[in-house]
């Protein structure tokens, strides 16, 4: 369960200093107020996404997508090169208009003339930093925070490099730093406004394992302090570790849920049995179980498709004993996240699209 938070904005509890300043947008726009409270008990989500469509003339970027994000949730947005998923983000950060299909982000209806507003409630992280590399990092998120007329600069800046463990590296200039480390400046920049909502779109492309693993224990601690996050990605295991629950996209969206629910939407539960020599008749000693559903042979053994596997799993081990089986191992198999994505997504639709 996310923990929750009495801060409307997406750092939560640890950094009630001071009261904070009201948040602008550059261009003088009105101060947003009334932020709804990110562990949800106003009612409200966070994204309400209602069949939402991009096309580009006669080319569709993602079609009828319908979706909602609870705040305080990390939301995983997969899919392949070209599904849709970094149009999705940039049309829900009003970047670009949708072509149809409606939209609440942040409490704020999507259209031309909320962008500004919407914009001041949410923050959203490119794949690329997009950093002046000549500058420092405490002066690349001063001049950040002077496009957006943010108050208590210096307050809002030691914090964000505080939420990303980058306090003794402020003076550094952002061109020495590493990729990995130039995402954490990027994430903090992204930090600034306090946003009630947080999209992140590939965030770990192109970094190293080690950098990776850095990245991914930040939006893990983001996570646990109620920040809402909107993450699209492509590498599976991140999202298995770090969403609540996933959407898969290709231009249309193929499934929702959370991961041990894809699971068994898409594949039945089953039992893997290891043995050391196959017996003389598996079809007699294993189709008569009762809650066994079929069973093929592997080489190693058997998988048995099974209604209920805590049940099945003792009837099993007495049946093949009962038949002069060595059982080496019995478990109930484990369907990952991959296994989910490459059932649904079996093309290239980037290539298809050429």
């Amino acid at each position: 369960m996310v923990r929750s938070v009495r801060s409307a904005g997406a750092f939560g509890q640890h950094l009630e200093m001071t009261p904070e300043p009201a948040t602008q947008v550059a261009g003088g726009a009105e101060p947003v107020s009334d932020t709804p409270a990110l562990d949800g008990s106003d009612g409200k989500s966070a994204l309400m996404v209602e069949h939402l469509t991009k096309r580009f003339g006669d080319r569709v970027a993602f079609d009828d997508v319908s979706f909602e994000v609870g705040y305080g949730e990390v939301f995983g947005f997969l899919g392949p090169n070209g599904a849709g998923k970094t149009t999705t983000v940039r049309t829900l950060g009003t970047l670009i208009a949708p072509s149809s299909g409606s939209a609440i982000v942040a409490g704020i209806p999507l259209t031309a003339k909320n962008g500004p507003a919407i914009r001041a409630r949410i923050s959203l992280m490119p794949e690329s930093p997009g950093l002046y590399l000549r500058l420092t990092v405490a002066e690349n998120l001063k001049c950040f925070a002077g496009l957006y007329q943010l108050a208590d600069t210096r307050y809002r800046i030691d914090r964000a490099l505080q939420a990303v463990n980058l306090t003794d590296r402020a003076n550094d200039l952002c061109g020495s730093l590493s990729k990995g480390l130039r995402q954490r400046v990027a994430l903090a920049r992204a930090l600034l406004n306090d946003p009630a909502g947080l999209f992140l779109d590939e965030p770990t492309s192109g970094l190293d394992p080690v950098a990776t693993r850095e990245v991914h224990d930040l939006i893990a601690s983001l996570r646990e302090r109620g920040v809402t996050i909107f993450l699209t990605t492509h590498r599976l295991e991140e999202a298995e570790r770090l969403c609540h629950r996933v959407a898969i996209l290709s231009t249309t969206l193929r499934l929702i849920g959370r991961p041990d629910e894809l699971r068994q939407q898409v594949f039945r539960r089953s039992l893997d049995v290891r043995v050391r020599a196959p017996i003389d008749d598996p079809a007699a000693v294993l189709g008569a179980l009762p809650g066994v559903e079929g069973w093929e042979p592997t080489p190693s053994g058997y998988t048995l498709a099974v209604s209920d596997p805590e049940i099945s799993a003792p009837q099993v081990a007495r049946a093949l004993v009962g038949a002069g089986a060595d059982i080496l191992a019995l478990t109930e198999a484990h369907h990952s996240l991959e296994d989910i994505y490459l059932e649904l997504i079996d093309e290239d639709v980037e290539a298809k699209r050429r």
